[in-house]
């Protein structure tokens, strides 16, 4: 069981953020009152926000938890004997 698969999280445990995020969230309004609420709220919310944007870029095909830009980064560092030329 792998949760980051293809540099998104898997689709299993998107929905169960999604899910968790929904029961604390609901959890806390209902038997909670005061400040342990609102902090259950704002947490809730946190973990349903996280859910939520890993699905949206699955469906934009974006790959938020990927390596690649370690990539981009060796594609600008400059060789040692280019840069006693400048």
């Amino acid at each position: 069981m792998k949760i980051i698969e293809n540099g998104n999280f898997a689709p299993w445990f998107r929905m169960a953020l999604w899910a968790t995020g929904i029961a604390i969230v609901a959890a806390s309004y209902q038997l909670l009152s005061g400040m342990p609420m609102f902090i259950g709220v704002i947490v809730g919310m946190v973990v349903l926000a996280t859910g939520t944007y890993a699905e949206r870029a699955n469906l934009l095909h974006l790959k938020p938890f990927d390596n690649s830009y370690k990539k981009a980064r060796k594609s600008y560092e400059v060789k040692d004997d280019e840069q006693d030329k400048s």
